[in-house]
């Protein structure tokens, strides 16, 4: 079976040999150059594990069809995602594992497999999930642009091939290509045998092909490139940094790093020449240092106002392959890398001696840290040490002979923790009993390391409604992607989760089963390319969960069928109610009560249960259908017993309906010779039902081996059934209002603005050295009692370097959970631990805007000539005031000891007015709001 192959799936091996091949196959499969790998939806795949694991055929897990919606922007173009995180909203299996989950289970209709080629990267081997879009122009004609998708392994030439013959381009014509980065930056792709990795050519970049003239001469409105900015004349250091594509991570590094204004001039001075390490096996053969050097001395020019950090980017990428591409990334690990790439490529020790670490044996701290710190310069001695490194004092002790170990142990930058709150908030929707309620929407306080009945007690304080007549559910595609129970912990549970509490009826029995509800649209015709004769069906709405006896679900069971499940239109609710607010479609009546019928004119069937042919009542097609809105999630029966209220008088038939009428006649099967003319006419004006019930799975599919409209019977009698509404076409189109069904309130729980909580540095760092024990994967081992223990341990600043950089540890990462901590942490822009040379001033600040998967870098930075603050955006600099430093964005602080600092040579900009130039050029700005801070007047864009 091919890829693309739109067939029915094969019958399936056991489920027991479907999980061992597969797993096998993840097992085994290696990454080779050049073979097919293939991207699935990660909820799809964790629902076929499930379901194979369970080891039962007709388990409700059951996934259905391999369906990749989420991961697409939408489903016409089939564009994925940006952002997707592998094992998190996709996994990758290799191309035979595809094959085998392709003939067991087919694919959604219209989807295209995702297949992704594994690449070889510098030092690493890839499945290029994301191959760089471009769009290819000519410059003749720059309103014809095409969009196209090259490997990163591709070179320039294949690209060149390519717009030759998407352009027509004569053989023979000789061409040249740009690299369009900006609205106004142009850059030469001058060697076509370089690789599209190597060019730092990104998504969303545009190639301009140019072809020369009859003259021997180059168009030359391409000449305003990037290259030619010498008349361009403005403050060294001020100087933004172009994104190429998910980097502001890392410009907002280089601009700290960039302002450290002892490292600045080291390389600003050459001095770095002297001292490049080439032998160095920890190193990078110098090319880290000399692509900085670069960016350094260019941002320190003047002549530009953007600068394009490409080769440091590719030199990046070749050395740290976690840094290749263009995912976004963390400021922090970037710098880290850095700092100790630049370390060993400018390590003035060129071959490392064997040094044997003593223990302190009682002997003064003072001695020990200067052994520690005179070995450590043996080994290690450049710029970065003399700048960055300071020594801690870790204290270690055994909690069984109480051995204490001291340690003293160098430091590049602190990494400190904040304190993180006990609480968590969440926004639910609870979704009520009343059928005219709309789901409101709260937002309740939790412990962080609760459990779903925590939840559920909260919001029992708001609702009023016991906590035991509440059952949480994740609602994921119009269908149930997780059922919780009680117990479970509520880190399962993610904030982007859309989180339904629904309140349950309470019922005398104690036998009880909780009956979930789909809504599914029929297609209008049948599907017979997939081998059946059943309607093929569309999930919508929000799903329902009814609490019912069992006796009674069983009941259901027994007695549903196609025949009795067809309800007409006059068997629904009309609920005309004054405000045209909707209601959901009913529930099965499980109970088969009889529908109230009071109107006089109403004609009704009265024939046996025991006939074939279903109960008829007159149409009521004609009911306006503002006032029979059924929603997926409004109204809620009280217990499973639904008495539908009776339909609206029959009004005249349309002309339309007439001629429906004389097709369905004349398409319909002769009647038995000894019904009633008068009776067929009648049940045949509801021929045409509102909708049936179908029994499915956990995924909204029919259960294999039933008929449309047949009841598995061994599925009902599960603990968690699951069935559907199947809703006709045209009858959803008349009385369903999905505009309606969307809508829900607000609790006043959701006005009350979160309060923001503010900590202080120095609290940080005093947690930072509080007294912690080991965890149970990193213990100590005891040289006393030659084993491992869980020692207490406890960290003190010994020495402190002249540039100190302080990282927030505001990503918060645990086996269950991921966050990111937006506290605000007060930090002082005079930093003192003490009398002098322990005074600090704050120089720069790289900020992180959003959320885990996605967000913004910029940073805060003090130019060290003329001693202005400024605000760096990407390409985009601004002046700024020290009241906007401090933000709940605020990361990574360096801070410069005072008594190294230089006083600034030139005059302060600030005070006069800045002067007028392009857009990326510095504004004057004076908003003095900290709370907006730099998004009070510069507009954030988003990588």
């Amino acid at each position: 079976m091919t890829a693309n192959s739109r067939c029915s799936a094969a019958e399936p091996p056991g489920l027991e040999t479907q999980r061992r091949e597969i797993e096998s196959l993840l097992r085994e499969c290696e990454l080779r150059a050049g073979d097919s790998w293939y991207v699935v939806e990660h909820r799809w795949f964790e629902q076929w594990k499930e379901f194979v694991d369970g080891g039962d055929q007709n388990s409700s897990s059951f996934p259905g069809q391999i369906d990749n919606s989420d991961l697409f922007e939408d489903l016409d173009s089939y564009h994925l995602k940006e952002r997707l995180v592998e094992n998190e909203d996709f996994v990758l299996v290799p191309a035979e594992a595809w094959h085998k989950l392709l003939a067991w289970y087919g694919m959604v209709d219209s989807q295209p497999p995702l297949e992704r080629k594994v690449v070889d990267l510098p030092s690493t081997l890839k499945v290029e999930v994301y191959p760089v879009e471009v769009f290819l122009c000519l410059h003749s004609n720059m309103e014809n642009v095409i969009t196209a998708q090259f490997s990163r392994t591709d070179n320039i030439q294949s690209i060149q091939r390519a717009m030759c013959q998407s352009f027509s381009v004569p053989s023979g014509s000789e061409c040249r290509l740009w690299m369009k980065s900006s609205d106004t930056n142009c850059e030469r792709l001058r060697n076509i045998h370089m690789s599209v990795l190597d060019t730092c050519l990104s998504s969303g970049m545009t190639v301009i092909m140019e072809t020369r003239n009859a003259d021997g001469t180059w168009p030359i409105s391409l000449l305003n490139s990037v290259e030619d900015q010498d008349s361009y004349r403005g403050q060294p250091g001020v100087c933004g940094l172009t994104n190429l594509g998910n980097t502001c991570f890392m410009n907002s590094a280089l601009q700290c790093l960039s302002n450290t204004p002892p490292l600045t001039e080291y390389f600003l001075q050459s001095s770095y020449l002297e001292e490049l390490n080439f032998t160095n096996p920890l190193g990078m053969k110098g090319e880290i240092a000399e692509a900085y050097a670069d960016v350094i001395k260019q941002m320190w020019s003047g002549r530009h106002y953007s600068v394009v950090p490409r080769v440091f980017k590719t030199k990046v990428g070749h050395f740290a392959s976690q840094f290749l591409g263009y995912q976004q990334h963390d400021s922090q690990e970037l710098l880290s890398f850095l700092l100790d790439g630049l370390h060993e490529d400018l390590n003035r020790v060129k071959n490392k001696e064997y040094i044997e670490l003593r223990d302190a044996d009682g002997r003064p701290d003072q001695e020990v840290a200067e052994e520690a710190w005179r070995n450590h310069r043996r080994r290690n001695d450049s710029v970065i040490v003399d700048t960055f490194h300071g020594l801690f004092k870790s204290t270690l002790v055994c909690p069984e002979c109480h051995k204490v170990s001291v340690t003293f142990d160098p430091f590049c930058y602190l990494s400190i923790p904040l304190p993180v709150s006990k609480e968590r908030v969440m926004e639910v929707f609870f979704v009520s009993l009343d059928p005219h309620a709309k789901p409101v929407q709260h937002r309740v306080v939790v412990p962080k390391a609760g459990k779903v009945s925590d939840l559920c007690l909260a919001l029992s304080e708001m609702t009023a409604v016991p906590p035991t007549q509440m059952v949480v559910a994740d609602v994921f595609n119009h269908r149930f992607y997780r059922i919780y129970s009680d117990d479970e912990s509520l880190s399962c549970i993610l904030d982007r989760d859309d989180i339904f509490v629904y309140e349950l009826s309470v019922l005398e029995e104690q036998d009880q089963v909780l009956l979930a509800l789909y809504l599914r649209e029929r297609s209008h015709y049948r599907d017979y390319g997939s081998g059946s004769s059943s309607y093929g069906t569309t999930l919508f709405g929000h799903p329902l969960l009814l609490n019912v006896r069992r006796n009674e679900q069983q009941e259901a069971a027994d007695e549903l069928r196609p025949s009795q499940t067809e309800l007409s239109c006059s068997e629904t609710s009309t609920n005309s109610r004054s405000d045209d607010t909707a209601t959901a479609a009913p529930p099965p009546d499980i109970n088969h009560k009889q529908p109230s019928l009071d109107r006089g004119d109403t004609e009704t069937c009265t024939e046996s249960h025991n006939q074939t042919e279903p109960r008829c009542i007159t149409d009521a097609s004609s009911t306006p259908a503002d006032n029979a809105i059924p929603s997926g999630d409004s109204t809620r029966s009280a217990d499973a017993n639904v008495d539908l209220e009776p339909a609206a008088e029959p009004s005249e038939s349309t002309e339309e309906e007439k001629e429906e009428n004389k097709q369905e006649e004349a398409c319909s099967p002769s009647p038995p010779p000894n019904e009633q003319p008068a009776k067929r006419r009648a049940c045949h004006k509801r021929r045409k039902s509102l909708f049936t019930i179908q029994a499915v799975n956990s995924n909204g599919t029919t259960e294999r081996g039933t008929g449309e409209g047949g009841i598995n019977e061994s599925r009902f009698s599960a603990a968690q059934p699951y069935v559907a509404i199947d809703w006709d076409p045209d009858m959803k189109k008349r009385f369903y209002n999905e505009n309606e069904a969307e809508k829900y309130v607000k609790h006043s729980s959701m006005e009350v603005p979160q309060q923001q909580a503010t900590v202080q540095l120095q609290e940080c760092i005093e947690l930072f050295t509080t007294v912690e024990t080991l965890e149970e994967e990193n213990p100590w081992y005891c040289p006393v009692c030659k084993k491992h223990q869980l020692a207490t341990k406890k960290l003190d600043l010994w020495s402190l370097p002249e540039v100190l950089i302080i990282h927030l540890k505001r990503f918060s990462y645990t086996k269950f959970t991921r966050e990111k901590l937006d506290s605000i942490v007060e930090f002082p822009l005079s930093l003192s631990n003490g009398e002098p040379p322990s005074c600090y001033d704050l120089i720069a600040v790289s900020n992180h805007y959003g959320g885990l998967r996605d967000g913004h870098y910029t940073s805060y930075a003090m130019n060290k000539d003329n001693g202005q603050w400024y605000y760096f955006d990407d390409s985009k600099v601004t002046f700024a005031t020290e009241d906007q430093i401090v933000t709940n964005a605020a990361y990574v602080l360096f801070y410069h000891r005072q008594d190294k600092m230089r006083k600034p040579t030139l005059a302060n900009p600030s005070t006069g007015p800045a002067p007028s130039r392009s857009a990326n050029d510095i504004t004057s700005c004076k908003d003095d709001d900290a709370e907006l801070g730099a998004a009070s007047y510069v507009t954030m864009e988003t990588d």
